[in-house]
């Protein structure tokens, strides 16, 4: 293996889900397979680089200085969807179901992993906050121990000006049984219950 190759594999190893047979694959599709691919993919990732950058309002990428969410006008204003990332942004706008604005953490908190209250995208959410834009913020952090601190930490630090807080419902995924779950799918389930009738 040569030097050269050898800093491809480690560099595309270094990206999520990317582990070393697959840092290979890629590496050799891209210069022996297809080549002519490669300056077309520098290309792309150097326009990337110099284009896409975090909206001004809500942290969600874009070109512009607002993300095309936070641009659109038909959207409710007043209801934000706080999540950890942008991929969670994406698939909850591929599912439809709500159409009014987000507010992107980039993360959660993680004491372990050394992830702080500083490091999130914490600032221009309270700002939003204190600027009475928003009346209800709805919590879609993942159902985990670092998702709940993050919860925690940012009702705790809420401006008192009547913001109603909201956390999404976790549960049985459709077409799911109970006998599969686990404990705490379970007690996500019992405890989110509501009424049937």
């Amino acid at each position: 293996m040569t030097p050269a190759l050898e800093l491809l594999q480690k560099q595309l190893k270094q990206l999520p889900g990317i582990g070393y047979r697959s840092a290979e694959r890629i590496a050799l599709h891209l210069l022996v397979e297809k080549p002519g691919r490669l300056p077309e993919l520098v290309a792309a990732l150097e326009e990337a680089a110099q284009k896409v950058r975090r909206c001004a309002v809500c942290g969600n990428l874009s070109e512009e200085e607002n993300c095309p969410v936070c641009a659109d006008e038909k959207r409710r204003t007043g209801q934000v969807c706080v999540v950890e990332n942008v991929q969670d942004l994406a698939a909850i706008e591929r599912s439809g179901a709500y159409r009014s604005r987000y507010h992107v953490l980039h993360g959660k908190l993680s004491p372990i992993r050394g992830v702080a209250p500083e490091d999130l995208n914490l600032a221009p959410l309270l700002q939003r906050i204190e600027s009475g834009e928003i009346t209800e913020l709805i919590l879609a952090l993942s159902n985990d121990v670092e998702g709940e601190a993050t919860c925690h930490y940012l009702t705790e630090r809420l401006p008192k000006t009547g913001v109603t807080v909201t956390r999404i419902g976790f549960g049985l995924p459709s077409g799911g049984g109970v006998l599969y779950a686990d404990a705490v799918t379970l007690k996500s389930s019992l405890d989110g219950r509501r009424s049937y009738t």
